[in-house]
């Protein structure tokens, strides 16, 4: 079974191909946030890589959130078309599942944190468990203050990784315990992606293009203004 995977829900944007002999090719690239312009020329080049043709895909796995907007929303309709296109199903993964995933061996509370603009983080906790990480609470939200003081209560060993830890730094230093994680942990990734999503795929938890539903958590930044400029009216 063939998997094609697509993350772009941050910064960085990646594509993978893997099988159940691991990932065959992946690329990833964080320059200019030029998803929409970067994701089909990285599914031609992986696939070559893999001496595969894009029609030996069986099924698209893609990072739904929570993430930047336009990101997250080029990736998850790019996914979309091509399973389409090839008549194949799709899996979701969340991309503080796959931050997690890249630390799974970690004896510290696993902590993704990236950066979702406007002053906040997007954040979840996790734990290392046989074969990977268990969430331990869900997807949310915060400043990076509300996100310190609820690291400092919980009073063991804690890794942070991700953009958001690298930007808000200052204000996680405060907290005890606290181990950074490399700055090869800043970003979700594609290899992740595909590694996290084939046990999913043997499982055959597949579902069809048209029910694959991006976690937002927030409103669009453009939402928001409409809101604000609504309230001031």
């Amino acid at each position: 079974m063939l998997m094609l995977g697509i993350e772009s829900s941050t910064a960085q944007v990646g594509v993978a191909v893997g099988s159940h002999d691991g990932v065959l090719a992946s690329t990833h690239s964080s320059r200019d946030r030029r998803h929409a312009e970067s994701i089909a020329p990285m599914i031609q080049f992986v696939c070559q890589q893999a001496r595969i043709e894009l029609s030996d895909i069986s099924v698209v796995a893609v990072d739904i959130g929570p993430g930047l907007f336009t990101g997250l929303r080029v990736g998850i309709a790019s996914a979309m078309a091509v399973a389409h296109g090839l008549g194949v199903p799709m899996i979701g993964v969340s991309s503080l599942d796959l931050g997690a995933f890249a630390a799974e061996h970690s004896s510290r509370l696993i902590v993704p944190c990236y950066d979702a603009r406007r002053g906040e983080v997007f954040s979840a906790q996790y734990r290392s468990v046989p074969g990977g990480v268990q969430r331990v609470t869900e997807p949310a939200v915060f400043t990076p203050d509300e996100l310190a003081a609820d690291l400092l209560a919980q009073n063991e060993e804690i890794l942070l990784l991700g953009d958001g830890a690298d930007r808000y730094r200052d204000q996680f230093e405060m907290v005890g315990n606290l181990e950074f994680g490399a700055k090869g942990l800043w970003y979700p990734s594609a290899r992740s992606l595909v590694e996290l999503a084939h046990p999913k795929a043997l499982r055959e938890e597949f579902v069809l293009p048209s029910e694959i539903e991006p976690l937002y958590i927030r409103l669009p930044d453009a939402e928001i203004n409409w809101k604000v400029r609504d309230g001031r009216a």
